[in-house]
């Protein structure tokens, strides 16, 4: 099965179980209908942000529609084993990012752990949302766009931050980039 049509299968699933329509899933999660029948019907994997906004809809943990299956701790994600997902323009983001999940498999998580490559003409949108993230530049440099404040964060930089305060990551000066991020969002 591909990595859409499981996060698809699993929001229908979850968004059935509540006996939810999408219209009202789109009310409480603020992720238009559109998306939400696009995403429904594998034609897009979403972007993170949508991701965050509809399992907090559903009352379900990110991971809940990014796990493939159970992994014993301590779960190692080796370099070359990463698998990423690239994120569609038809889920309300830009192409060019590409997020590779790092705590697929530990269903007990709190944190959701990604390495993230960034394109450098992608397109990246504000986020807001419950929660925390800290992000640790690896390669290339980054834009964050914190509320009002604009910051550069160059390779081995890293940002802690409240992720309720409108946010943007992306690629600086136009060059590709690479980072890690965690995102906790409480439950």
């Amino acid at each position: 099965m591909a990595e859409g049509s499981k996060v698809a299968e699993r929001v229908r699933n979850y968004r059935e179980r509540l006996s939810m329509t999408i219209e009202t899933l789109a009310e409480k999660s603020g992720v238009s209908a559109e998306v939400i029948t696009a995403v429904e019907a594998g034609e897009v994997y979403p972007a993170l942000g949508v991701l965050v906004k509809l399992s907090r809809a559903l009352g379900q943990r990110l991971g809940t529609f990014m796990d493939d299956q159970y992994k014993d701790d301590p779960l190692i994600v080796r370099a070359g084993e990463r698998s990423g997902e690239q994120v569609s323009h038809k889920a309300q983001a830009s192409g060019g990012f590409v997020y590779m999940p790092l705590g697929r498999g530990k269903t007990d998580r709190h944190m959701e752990p990604f390495y993230i490559q960034i394109a450098g003409d992608a397109q990246a949108h504000f986020s807001s949302h419950e929660g925390e993230e800290f992000i640790i530049v690896m390669e290339g440099e980054i834009e964050l766009v914190y509320g009002e404040e604009t910051h550069l964060l160059k390779s081995g930089d890293s940002a802690y931050y409240n992720s309720v305060v409108q946010h943007r990551v992306s690629a600086a000066n136009g060059q590709p980039a690479t980072i890690y991020a965690v995102i906790f969002m409480p439950f």
